[in-house]
């Protein structure tokens, strides 16, 4: 007798259901019994989420902007058209913004990962968060993307985290911008053409490309509570036909071997350590060895299971993001934290010295005021990871670095982390961004102590001894 199952997870609780060739459908949690229709329904929905990326390009992509200008409306309004048209699951705004300190003050906090997809490609989409204090999220989340939508409300134009982040997704790599002019409902025409010109200023003055960057007027409310005029449904079509057709893939290394940074890990009882993340080069399979990595400590792992969005696959590439379910973990006794890497065992190293070219932002730039020299210490963020780090300006450049100009300084950090050669940096202080830099070079690695300020460098002090 040929037993069909099909297992299926409703308000948490696990639903699995048999039937024989032949026989209605029962439930053994419930012991319902369904109609033939009622299982070709449930089976369909299967396939179909299934089958999102079935034959379709791939990109990851994410909204930037302001706080409060409509980031994370306009990605369930994005995931809600989708859904209509036969393409995705509409994720709703609550399902974003989902944790319980993000819905008792209302703004985004942690960078939210939603999928959907059009007719030509699927879209892995970042929603990252815009408020000030939360900005070391959004380098997180925009290190993933390989292209974004900037959000603008047409009521209020640019802002501070506008500029903010289009010098930090620059920084970080992103080359094209599409831009979502949001709560046009409450704009006229003129004050849309006024929003138009001041943005495109700005991408130019960023380095981006404004003067041919696409621009999309809305809303993304109007869009989500299912109104299909020209700011409602049909400007969220638009959008999308805009991704469609502006935003390019990237070349992917496939060849290289595999590179994963840890955007965040949790814990699964009776499963083990699930690790997610982009992957940034290579292929993975399940069952293939792996090291993971950062913050001065190495773990022996393998991946027991890969995960896309839900669905359990054999293996992945770069470009997707993942959930990568890592063996023996608990037994190290070491925690998985956001900045370490998931890598091919002994393609990658520890260190904490570094030489790197660095550009210290000018005060009209939104930068600090004064120089830096010898013992600077600061928060540094480089793709998902941040910590503290200490900047000190060699004789051979001066010994002082003025806003508004670059040098080669030498970096080190509290603890090893990976940097390869030509990865970039950002530097914060006081809840903004003072400076970025690009790694050069390697130096030995040192001993560091709790305080970054009382290391003494080797070319310190010879350079004292000199004197």
């Amino acid at each position: 007798m040929l037993i069909n199952t099909f297992m299926r997870v409703t308000s948490g609780k696990c639903h699995l259901f048999w039937w024989t060739s032949g026989a209605k459908c029962r439930d053994v949690l419930t012991s319902r019994r369904l109609s033939s229709s009622s299982v070709e329904n449930i089976v369909n929905r299967k396939q179909r989420k299934g089958n999102t990326m079935s034959g379709k390009t791939h990109l990851n992509i994410g909204t930037i902007g302001h706080v409060d200008h409509g980031k994370t409306t306009l990605t369930s309004a994005l995931t809600k058209v989708c859904a209509d048209n036969g393409f995705s699951r509409y994720v709703s705004f609550d399902d974003i913004d989902k944790a319980p300190e993000e819905q008792l003050r209302g703004v985004t906090i942690n960078a939210s990962h939603v999928e959907y997809a059009t007719k030509t490609r699927h879209y892995a989409h970042t929603d990252c968060p815009g408020h000030r204090d939360y900005v070391k999220n959004m380098i997180c989340g925009t290190s993933q993307m390989d292209g974004a939508i900037l959000v603008v409300a047409g009521s209020e134009g640019q802002m501070p985290q506008t500029r903010e982040h289009l010098m930090l997704s620059k920084q970080i790599g992103v080359k094209k911008i599409v831009v979502y002019v949001n709560k046009c409902d409450l704009i006229d025409n003129e004050v849309q053409e006024l929003v138009e010109m001041e943005v495109r200023d700005l991408l130019n003055n960023y380095g981006f490309d404004g003067d041919n960057t696409p621009f999309v007027f809305g809303s993304a409310l109007m869009a989500l509570s299912g109104n299909k005029s020209d700011l409602g449904e049909k400007s969220i079509l638009s959008l999308l036909d805009t991704l469609d057709t502006y935003l390019t893939l990237p070349e992917r290394d496939t060849k290289s071997p595999f590179l994963l940074p840890i955007e965040s890990a949790l814990v699964i009882t009776g499963r083990g350590t699930v690790c997610i993340g982009t992957v940034e080069r290579g292929s993975i399979s399940k069952g293939d060895p792996i090291e993971l990595l950062g913050w001065d400590e190495v773990i022996k792992s393998a991946a027991t299971d890969i995960h896309m969005f839900g669905r359990s696959v054999d293996s992945c590439e770069a470009g997707d993001h993942i959930g990568l379910l890592c063996r023996g973990v608990k037994s190290s006794g070491i925690k998985i934290e956001r900045g370490m890497y998931a890598s091919k065992p002994s393609t990658l190293s520890l260190k904490n010295r570094f030489e790197a070219n660095l550009y210290l932002v000018s005060p009209g730039e939104g930068g600090r005021h004064k120089p830096i020299s010898q013992k600077y210490i600061q928060q540094i963020f480089s793709r998902t990871w941040s910590g503290g780090a200490r900047i000190d300006v060699p004789d051979s450049e001066g010994g002082i670095l003025m806003p508004g100009d670059h040098a080669k300084i030498h970096l080190t950090l509290q603890y090893g982390m990976h940097m390869n050669i030509g990865q970039s940096f950002t530097i914060r202080e006081s809840s903004k961004t003072i400076a970025s830099g690009v790694i050069s070079g390697y130096l030995p690695n040192i001993a560091v102590p709790k305080n970054l300020g009382v290391l003494e460098l080797p070319e310190l002090i010879k350079s004292d001894q000199n004197k």
